[in-house]
């Protein structure tokens, strides 16, 4: 099992897509649809024991946040208690206090997803002027000092930009990231929907995929299987390699959120929903969520795509026609894989990854 653990809510960072835009929103009518949990603190409480008894062998416990690192020493505090036990220890971070991990810790966790937007002006435009020269000095930094484990690069396309084969290229570019998943910011506040400005950006957005998977697939028939984790997880999905026809994070069934009081959530974004509650650190999981919708379950696409986003889907922050535009770019990136992948002579083996532990698939 994969569990999110919240260390703390603070964070270091003011992200347009993030901190920014959830200040012009107080008002989008969830606190009237859900029941919030009041009760949950900024940082971890959780008696450590009960965390300890909760994991099994070979489970994943994620520390995430807010920015986790800003809680550090709560971090090297689960480690060392958990030490012995054959957890897996990976990290959803920013990337500002790499630097500050101790290395015998660095050298226990297992993958990192860094959050790094594309190039230094556009990661620089959303997180601050500050950001890119930091973490690139960072990363640069843990590899010296040891860490072997997986850097996932986390990316976040902002509407109207659409140059998604770009941002991707300039990461690659880099060598320094081993994947790369992406997230477009749309659907998850209800002040930024615009129709028209939306529906070029979809446009353009679409053919802006279409020549990346062109190039991840030339790139195939050189024998590298670049670690595109969209298209690694909707190929495996259209071929069958991944029989599962839920969401593809695994909210709510394969991917569980520790918060910061000892709730389990189905997904680390709404860690303090009661209504998505699914159990406790003391009583495990004691029931699955899965998306209910309507929209969803006469769409052709529904098995591979699995609803894209369980907060998405319940929120309903955007109208209708917002969500349709949405849906195409989904129905366009698997349309797109599904054709250009049909007369491929590909192996299971070399398009393995692992599922569940927070790369979106669905972006």
């Amino acid at each position: 099992m994969h569990y999110h653990i919240i260390l703390t809510e603070r964070c270091n960072l003011k992200c347009k897509y993030c901190y920014e835009k959830s200040m012009k929103e107080f008002e989008n009518g969830l606190e009237e649809k859900w029941d919030f949990d009041n009760e949950t603190p900024f940082d971890n409480e959780v008696d450590i024991d009960k965390i300890k008894k909760l994991l099994k062998k070979e489970d994943v416990l994620i520390f995430y946040g807010g920015e986790p690192l800003v809680k550090i020493d709560k971090m090297i505090e689960i480690m060392d208690s958990l030490e012995g036990k054959s957890v897996k220890f990976y990290i959803q971070t920013n990337g500002i206090f790499l630097d500050k991990i101790p290395e015998k810790y660095l050298r226990r966790l297992s993958k990192m997803l860094v959050s790094v937007d594309g190039t230094k002006a556009r990661d620089n435009e959303n997180k601050g002027s500050f950001h890119y020269d930091k973490i690139i000095d960072n990363l640069k930094k843990i590899r010296e000092k040891g860490f072997q484990g997986e850097i996932v690069a986390r990316m976040v396309v902002t509407p109207p930009h659409t140059d998604i084969y770009e941002q991707v290229m300039a990461i690659l570019g880099l060598g320094l990231f081993d994947s790369i998943h992406w997230q477009i910011d749309a659907g998850f506040y209800k002040f930024d929907f615009d129709k028209e400005k939306f529906e070029e950006f979809v446009k353009n957005y679409n053919d802006s995929i279409s020549k990346l998977l062109d190039f991840w697939i030339e790139e195939i028939k050189k024998g590298n299987v670049l670690k595109i984790y969209p298209f690694l997880g909707i190929l495996n999905r259209i071929r069958s390699w991944d029989e599962e026809k839920g969401l593809p994070c695994g909210a709510g069934y394969g991917n569980f959120t520790i918060t910061t009081n000892g709730n389990l959530s189905a997904c680390p974004i709404m860690n303090s929903v009661k209504n998505f509650y699914c159990g406790d650190v003391e009583k495990g999981v004691e029931k699955n969520i899965k998306i209910e919708d309507e929209a969803c379950d006469v769409c052709e696409v529904k098995d591979i795509c699995g609803g894209r986003c369980l907060y998405w889907r319940d929120a309903k922050l955007w109208p209708k026609e917002g969500d349709e535009l949405i849906c195409d770019t989904i129905k366009h990136l698997i349309n797109e894989i599904k054709e250009k992948t049909k007369n491929l002579d590909l192996k299971k083996e070399d398009f393995e990854y692992e599922r569940y532990f927070g790369p979106e698939i669905i972006p």
